[in-house]
């Protein structure tokens, strides 16, 4: 009885092994073919592939900036801005979406958010900080333009 049970467990075991492992794999096979599809600009079917790899794994920040990507491409502002905050709070570190956030936000004139998320996004930046000196100029800009109307 005992041997039976044992290869009862032993065979729940490598069940439940292949079921994650296959899953891991399906996820993977998802985003690289909506990576794929959004490289080809099939935006449609990239965020139906973006949101099933979502399903698989749901703390993949890449997949939430690329749903931003396709949202901004079809001028949905509210929906990209949802994205660009879920791939922050999953990476706060992600330069990419910062620098879109802040330019969402210096585009609605939201200085004091611009100016927070341009103090974050120098600590962070690595291969975006160019984009900064670019940043504050349209800050200002936007600030003197702001004076001359009053």
């Amino acid at each position: 009885m005992k041997n039976i049970s044992s290869k009862i467990f032993s065979l729940l075991v490598t069940i439940i092994a292949i079921f994650f492992i296959s899953n891991h794999s399906l996820s993977e096979n998802f985003f690289n073919e909506a990576k794929q599809k959004f490289d080809q600009k099939k935006y449609e079917d990239s965020k139906f592939l973006f949101q099933r790899n979502i399903v698989f794994n749901p703390k993949d920040a890449k997949s939430y900036l690329y749903l931003a990507k396709i949202y901004n491409s079809e001028e949905n502002e509210r929906k990209e801005i949802k994205y660009l905050k879920t791939t922050l709070l999953l990476e706060p570190d992600n330069e990419e979406a910062m620098y879109m956030l802040i330019d969402i936000e210096l585009k609605k004139s939201n200085f004091s958010e611009v100016k927070k998320l341009t103090k974050n996004f120098i600590i962070i930046c690595s291969s975006f900080c160019d984009k900064t000196k670019s940043i504050n100029k349209r800050l200002k800009n936007i600030e003197a333009k702001d004076e001359s109307k009053q």
